[in-house]
C-alpha cells in the first residue's frame, strides 16, 4: 500500500511519543514496561526499514551459494539442509562471508547498539 502514513512513519510516531511525552510521566515498574514496548517499536522500525533490502541482498548470496532459486525462507531451509548433510561448511567458497553478512544484517536490527556489531561496523566487515 502507498498510503500516507507508511508503517514505518507511524511506528516510529508513537515509539517518539511514548519516549518523549509519557515516559516523564511515569516511574517504576509501569516504565520498565513502558521502555520495552518503545524498544519493541523501535526494533520494529528497524525491521520495516531495512527488511527489504536485507532479504534481496541474502537472496542473492543464497542462489549464488546454492545455484538454484526461491524465497528467502526456502533458500534458508535448503542451506541448512546441506549444511547438516555435510554438503557445504565453512571451507565451501562464499558460505563464510554469507553468514557474516546475514549475521551483521540481523544485528542492525535486533542489537544496532550491540559493541561487538559497533566494533565490527568500524572494521568495514
Amino acid at each position: 500500500m502507498q498510503d500516507e502514513p507508511s508503517p514505518i512513519e507511524l511506528t516510529k510516531s508513537v515509539a517518539d511519543f511514548l519516549r518523549n511525552d509519557i515516559t516523564p510521566l511515569i516511574s517504576g515498574h509501569q516504565a520498565f514496561k513502558l521502555r520495552v514496548a518503545i524498544n519493541i517499536l523501535d526494533l520494529v522500525t528497524r525491521q520495516l526499514t531495512r527488511e527489504e533490502d536485507s532479504d534481496a541482498a541474502e537472496v542473492g548470496r543464497l542462489r549464488a551459494l546454492l545455484g538454484i532459486d526461491g524465497s528467502v525462507t526456502e533458500l534458508n531451509r535448503v542451506l541448512a539442509d546441506r549444511i547438516a548433510k555435510g554438503e557445504l561448511d565453512l571451507a565451501t567458497l562464499g558460505l563464510a562471508d554469507h553468514l557474516w553478512a546475514t549475521t551483521m544484517d540481523k544485528l542492525a536490527v535486533d542489537q544496532p547498539n550491540y559493541a561487538s556489531y559497533k566494533r565490527e561496523l568500524g572494521r568495514g566487515g
